[in-house]
């Protein structure tokens, strides 16, 4: 017997056309995701206030996205409120953690530490589901090590002078994940465009008070990277990645996480004149087959849950 309020996850058959929208939409969220930290640099505000402005200037394109969708915003139970709100401050502490931890440390060391969620996630759903990895699931998390550790072995350094920086990234990376748990719990029972602004909301206020608490620059001269990375990271990215979340596995959302490295030495290449070497792609090539390995395996398709009335 279960109360109302308690949920059991229960197999939900998804169409493959639905699939690979989800796939799609995960790929997107993770691509327009990798642009964030540049973004991050190149606004002329604190890092705080970055990530203020980041979910501020997202919340008027989030309502309206909202309506347009017709996902209205209705009233929740408690306890699955409390999930959102958890998951919100989660995201508020992440973004502030990294926003920072990005402009002390170099930019090979946050992309690594603050992407620990991938692994973090995934031993997430091995513990609560009680279950061992399969050959492919074990598999993949080993390409996945693998591509991490040839995409950014040249680039890392640990050195002192990033101590403080790679200490936050990695409470970014931690932080993360506890958002991703929350959204996965949430996402079932909440449609994505009500879910994430809901999320935001609850991370605005903290940020702020952050912000100012940080005493930084919280007004910029230059409003474009501000809007870039509300749309691109906050619109467009987590977007794509909370309707992922609906329809795939923790695992295979926490695989494509790894995705964001290359990506973002792609754009180091691009701007900075970073040239990719062949480690380099042997390691993004490395990700990509553990995603393809974890969907042969049938770990792609997430376990719905589903609400029980009271018996």
């Amino acid at each position: 017997m279960h109360r109302p309020d308690q949920t059991r996850f229960a197999p939900h058959r998804e169409s493959t056309a639905v699939l690979a929208w989800a796939y799609a939409a995960m790929v997107v969220g993770n691509v327009a995701l990798a642009f964030g930290p540049w973004l991050v640099r190149l606004a002329d505000v604190s890092a705080p206030s970055s990530a203020f402005w980041r979910l501020a200037l997202a919340t008027p394109f989030l309502f309206l996205l909202t309506r347009l969708a017709r996902q209205p915003v209705r009233r929740l139970p408690r306890g699955l409120l409390g999930v959102v709100a958890v998951g919100g401050l989660c995201f508020a502490a992440d973004l502030g953690a990294w926003h920072i931890g990005i402009h002390h440390t170099k930019l090979a060391n946050a992309t690594l530490f603050g992407n620990l969620a991938s692994f973090l996630l995934a031993g997430y759903v091995l513990i609560s589901t009680r279950t061992l990895p399969d050959r492919f699931q074990s598999g993949a998390l080993l390409l996945a090590a693998l591509g991490t550790a040839l995409l950014l072995g040249r680039s890392y350094q640990l050195d002192t002078r990033y101590l403080a920086g790679d200490l936050l990234c990695i409470l970014a990376g931690v932080l993360y994940t506890g958002y991703l748990i929350a959204m996965t719990r949430a996402r079932g029972l909440l449609q994505p465009m009500p879910l994430l602004l809901i999320s935001t909301l609850a991370g605005m206020l903290p940020l702020l008070l952050f912000a100012l608490a940080d005493g930084g620059r919280l007004l910029p001269g230059d409003w474009t990277p501000l809007l870039l990375l509300a749309i691109g990271s906050q619109v467009v990215g987590q977007g794509c990645m909370i309707y992922a979340i609906g329809h795939l596995s923790p695992l295979v959302i926490g695989l494509g996480l790894l995705t964001q490295p290359f990506i973002a030495a792609l754009i180091g290449s691009v701007y900075y004149d970073e040239r990719l070497g062949a480690l380099d792609v042997a390691g993004g090539l490395a990700i990509c087959a553990a995603l393809v390995l974890v969907r042969m395996g049938g770990a792609g398709q997430r376990h719905q849950p589903v609400v029980e009335a009271a018996s």
